[in-house]
């Protein structure tokens, strides 16, 4: 038993030494021959369409409380002089409080609503019926006959003599608001009022005066004054035009969007936003909110250096049909230099051995690999140890060259190859570990290929990222006012390529709403 310990350590020794001084001898090579590339020009700037359709809920309860804040909650007046229906020379006067507001909104419109509370005060003296003059003596005359001589020496009786009588007043006002969005920036509440006031008596000798008749001509006109200053002003407000042209400035700027963390050469990039057009669908109401969809298009693409484009704001707004809900969709293109696809590979792929399940004779384990492009396929050069299977197999490393058209996988964000063929010159490289290597040179093309994928993953999910921070921008809270937004989805939609640089485009999609909890009207 020792003298066989001593051989086999013999036998290892020299197999030991043996593969020494063939590294040694023949160094490990870098990837060596590569067939002639066709160069290709450089890839265009790239722009997409880009879409922000951003829902404000303007909450009615602060529609509520900003009305609440500017309508007047008290209305007054006084007239001196006599009535239509009595024979006096009194003054009359009255003050009346508004109530809180109160709002409801249905698909038709705002309807706001307040109740009127108040007094009404007249004093004076009490006329004889023979001072009465014209018309209304004759006829209060023969109203008086024809009751009868009591009432008429009753009312003769108090000629002279001063009054001092109050009643209460109560009613209501209503305002109604269909509000529309105008095309020059500008908002329309197209509001329409009106005022009821509870018919009461006031009895002065006997007889009574309408405080509905006295109070609601001055009612009806201060509401119709206070609705046409309302509407004018809103009309006229520049608010809304001011807002929408501060968000449009803040679009219109470049981002960061560096692909990090995947190695060297990753490129620095920014995400340069060019909001070009501007449209919003006309106000829909519910129970709980003005419901405003406003959106804007702008032209995205990715430059090396940031970049300050030139957006001027559009005088008008277009008003379109009808929008869905609100969301964000921004076109991204990618560019990835080969270095870094390199890596990407290097790391799939390098220290693996074929076939995978140990099967067949010859076992090859891949040591370099490097992509490069040339016309409309990419060129995937590998460099291979390919070994006879068996105790003391050594074996010979060579370059193969796999040759495929790229196809996104969107579904899995991979880059797969079809149409693989190995380059002919490849097949010459084997002759150094003999005919099964040889013999094994046509399956190796199919299941490198099939494993020779570059995951897009890791820029996805870092493309997801900054377009989520460029939107956390827009969600900082400010008083009255948050807005939510976040990146639902992106998705690989396209890939292009130039000698340096592999290009994929991406779509990111998300959801924005933007919620007006507070409300100051102008």
């Amino acid at each position: 038993m020792k003298t066989v310990l001593i051989v086999l350590v013999g036998v290892a020794a020299v197999a030991a030494g043996a593969y020494v001084g063939l590294e040694l001898l023949w160094p490990a090579s870098r990837i060596g021959h590569k067939p002639a590339l066709a160069a290709l020009p450089p890839l265009e700037p790239i722009t997409r369409t880009s879409t922000v359709v951003a829902p404000a809920a303007i909450a009615l309860s602060a529609i509520q409380a900003a009305l609440d804040s500017t309508a007047p909650r008290n209305l007054a007046g006084s007239r001196n002089g006599g009535t239509p229906d009595l024979p006096i020379n009194a003054t009359i006067g009255w003050s009346i409080d508004r109530g809180p507001l109160a709002i409801t909104g249905r698909p038709e419109g705002l309807t706001i609503a307040t109740p009127l509370n108040g007094s009404l005060r007249a004093n004076g003296t009490l006329a004889a019926i023979g001072n009465v003059g014209g018309q209304v003596g004759r006829q209060l005359g023969n109203v008086l006959g024809s009751i009868g001589g009591s009432l008429g020496r009753e009312v003769g009786n108090f000629a002279g003599k001063t009054f001092d009588q109050t009643a209460a007043v109560r009613g209501n006002v209503t305002v109604t608001a269909r509000p529309t969005i105008l095309p020059d920036w500008h908002i329309a509440p197209n509001l329409s009022a009106q005022a009821s006031i509870n018919d009461v008596s006031l009895p002065i000798a006997g007889l009574r005066i309408s405080v509905a008749s006295e109070v609601k001509p001055l009612v009806d006109r201060s509401v119709r004054e206070q609705t046409a200053f309302l509407e004018s002003r809103i009309r006229n407000d520049p608010s809304f035009k001011q807002a929408a042209q501060a968000q449009w400035m803040r679009l219109c700027d470049s981002f960061p969007l560096g692909v990090s963390g995947i190695g060297a050469g990753a490129p620095s990039l920014w995400l340069e936003i060019k909001p070009t057009r501007a449209f919003a669908a006309q106000p829909r109401i519910d129970a709980a909110a003005v419901n405003l969809l406003i959106g804007v298009e702008a032209q995205t693409r990715v430059v090396s250096n940031r970049t300050k484009p030139v957006c001027p704001f559009p005088d008008r707004i277009e008003i379109v049909p009808d929008l869905s809900g609100g969301h964000v969709t921004v076109g991204i293109p990618i560019d990835i230099p080969f270095p870094v696809v390199n890596t990407l590979l290097t790391a799939q792929l390098v220290g693996r051995t074929f076939p995978e399940d140990g099967s067949g004779s010859v076992a090859v384990t891949v040591k370099e690999v490097e992509m490069a492009a040339s016309g409309d396929r990419l060129l995937i050069s590998l460099l291979v140890n390919g070994k006879q299977r068996g105790s003391f197999g050594f074996g010979a490393e060579a370059t193969v060259n796999v040759w495929g058209k790229p196809v996104l996988d969107k579904d899995n964000q991979i880059l797969r190859l079809t149409d693989v063929t190995l380059d002919v010159d490849s097949d010459a490289a084997f002759g150094l570990i003999g005919t099964a290597a040889r013999a094994a040179a046509p399956y190796l093309a199919p299941m490198l290929a099939s494993r020779a994928v570059v995951d897009l993953k890791p820029f996805a999910a870092d493309a997801r990222q900054k377009i989520e921070a460029v939107l956390t921008d827009f969600q900082k809270t400010q008083t009255g006012l948050r807005v939510d937004a976040k990146v639902e989805a992106l998705r690989l939609d396209a890939v292009a390529f130039d000698s340096k640089t592999l290009r994929i485009v991406a779509e990111a999609e998300g959801n924005l709403n933007v919620a007006v909890t507070s409300l100051s009207l102008p």
